[in-house]
């Protein structure tokens, strides 16, 4: 091969490959929220409502942890808080920004009542979880009436 044709060769490649960069960085990437969203099932089913789904990621951009877990009082465990819609009304827990001021009151139950019914209070979609433990599956039949049994035993003790 000649010079020019080798170097005809090296430049086609680095064009090329160029391109393929740039595609690359132009493409959607999905989505990572490291946040996640937060299932909060303590009293939703019980009360005939949907689960509420609260995208901790969308609040965490915003806002620093202390916002919620030191100033309002959020502990750091899904359903570690007795949420309730009284409290929210009175201000406390979403309510202190959720007053139809700051954000969205109450009367919109479906921007926040949106999860999937009988879903249990979880972390959902974390990439945490994903490191930590499978992505979560309902128990059925038998294995459902023996975890039941366990949590049973377990508050018992």
């Amino acid at each position: 091969m000649s010079l020019t044709t080798k170097r005809n060769a090296v430049l086609k490649s680095l064009v090329v490959g160029v391109l393929v960069y740039l595609g690359a960085m132009v493409m959607p990437q999905p989505a990572q929220a490291e946040y996640a969203d937060v299932v909060i099932n303590n009293y939703a089913d019980a009360a005939g409502m949907r689960p509420a789904v609260f995208p901790h990621w969308f609040h965490r951009i915003r806002f620093r942890c202390k916002v919620c877990h030191a100033d309002l009082g959020f502990k750091f465990k899904a359903g570690g808080n007795k949420i309730t819609m009284a409290k929210i009304i009175e201000g406390k827990f979403c309510g202190a920004c959720h007053n139809g001021e700051v954000a969205w009151s109450v009367e919109n139950c479906a921007m926040c009542h949106s999860g999937v019914p009988g879903t249990p209070t979880h972390f959902h979609g974390s990439t945490v979880q994903r490191l930590i433990a499978p992505a979560y599956k309902p128990l059925g039949g038998s294995k459902a009436k023996a975890a039941a049994k366990k949590t049973a035993d377990k508050k018992k003790k």
